[in-house]
């Protein structure tokens, strides 16, 4: 990485982004964060592609990778869509975002699915992230004019059984994200809008059990999402790692009699991109640089690297090495309880180590299924106060039409 990218791409990724939390906040600040152990925390472009969409898997604690298939399955693991029962659905989900901040920025997402036979199933999905009006400014704090940044991504996924309980999945998707229209950054490159591509694999399994008299569903899953290569706002020489995002998971679901079940979810996520390495620094703190204007890296690994290198580069190359890696690890819990398949009370908790971002928050929502229509909605709770995510709701919408 040379000189130029240390320079702020433009003021609009500092802000939206820092503000979201779990973000992009260009190549300088990665730097930064990579200058301090206590908070190294990993950032990416395009965020939103791992915001949790829909109400019922964001009450449960952002879990999914494993629960049971529904209309959402193409986000959270394509091969969970083989097993879903109905042969045709659609979901709509919306949320306010930042809403204690901010009152113009939204997440929707849009997804439908039909049953090709017995074994196998197709879906689409639709993500699109309002980031509401912001002034741009130059780095000089000149108004450069208003503008509404935006991200989109549509995709598709196929979905097949691979015999009686193991399934198999796979998306892929296009990505458009617009952040500042065509004004140039503070470095004279004229600004344009990131595009790319991402897809994912995933892998899911689920067998009836019996512990004592009481039948049960215990299930797993796997999942890479978002695989594809590194996007550009201005120059082919200044890049940014979409968020690949590994997943795994197992799931319980009890049923204590024909109108009562409770299942029990736990999830393990790792975003499989580079982790900032620690950069030499001068006497006077400033960053250190070899005769070719290089950054010369103390500890770590250089984070421009291959896809394949960094994704898989991303479980080994922590500057703090093991006990570094494993705080990466994010933890989602979730239990959701259901009676007569009408109505859904769930909860959940999602834990992140503070020096990888630290949201951690508790979650809860409730589900209604009426005839072929179901709606479910969650509720966010921090653990600090004062978070910008405090209070997040999301509001979900299903249609299902069944083959039977």
């Amino acid at each position: 990485m040379n000189k130029k990218a240390l320079r702020s791409r433009k003021s609009i990724l500092l802000i939206v982004f820092a503000l979201a939390g779990f973000s992009s906040y260009a190549q300088n600040s990665v730097i930064i964060s990579g200058q301090d152990p206590n908070r190294r925390v990993i950032t990416t472009a395009v965020p939103f592609l791992n915001f949790a969409p829909d109400s019922r898997h964001s009450a449960m604690g952002d879990v999914g990778v494993a629960t049971s298939p529904d209309a959402n399955s193409a986000h959270w693991n394509s091969g969970k869509l083989a097993f879903i029962k109905e042969d045709l659905g659609f979901s709509l989900s919306y949320s306010p975002w930042l809403g204690k901040l901010v009152n113009d920025m939204s997440v929707s997402y849009l997804t439908g699915f039909k049953k090709i036979d017995e074994n196998s199933a197709f879906a689409f999905d639709l993500r699109y992230f309002n980031m509401g009006d912001i002034q741009l400014t130059d780095g000089r704090g000149n108004e450069l004019g208003e503008f509404n940044p935006r991200d989109i991504a549509i995709g598709g996924t196929y979905s097949r059984k691979l015999s009686q309980y193991f399934g198999l999945g796979i998306s892929a998707r296009f990505i458009y994200s617009n952040l500042s229209g065509n004004i140039s950054s503070t470095t004279g490159s004229e600004a344009k809008a990131g595009v790319g591509v991402g897809a994912d694999i995933g892998l899911y399994y689920q067998k009836p059990i019996f512990i004592g008299s009481k039948e049960g569903t215990w299930s797993w899953g796997m999942a890479i999402t978002n695989i594809g290569p590194k996007i550009t706002y201005n120059s082919a020489e200044d890049l940014d790692y979409i968020p690949t995002n590994f997943r795994l998971g197992t799931a319980y679901a009890v049923n204590f009699d024909t109108n009562n079940s409770l299942t029990f979810v736990f999830d393990v996520n790792k975003l499989m991109v580079p982790t900032p390495p620690q950069y030499a620094t001068n006497e006077d703190g400033t960053l250190a640089t070899d005769e070719n204007g290089e950054l010369i890296i103390e500890a770590g690994e250089d984070p421009n690297r291959a896809l394949i290198s960094g994704m898989f580069g991303s479980f080994s190359d922590a500057p703090g090495g093991f006990e570094e890696e494993m705080k990466e690890f994010t933890l989602s819990f979730g239990v959701e309880y259901l009676y007569a398949q009408k109505f859904a009370l769930r909860t959940g908790y999602f834990y992140e180590n503070p020096s990888k971002g630290g949201r951690r928050y508790f979650t809860m929502g409730l589900g209604f299924d009426l005839n072929k229509i179901g709606i479910d909605f969650s509720y966010l709770v921090p653990q600090v106060q004062n978070h910008p995510l405090a209070e997040t709701l999301r509001f979900s919408l299903l249609y299902t039409i069944s083959n039977n």
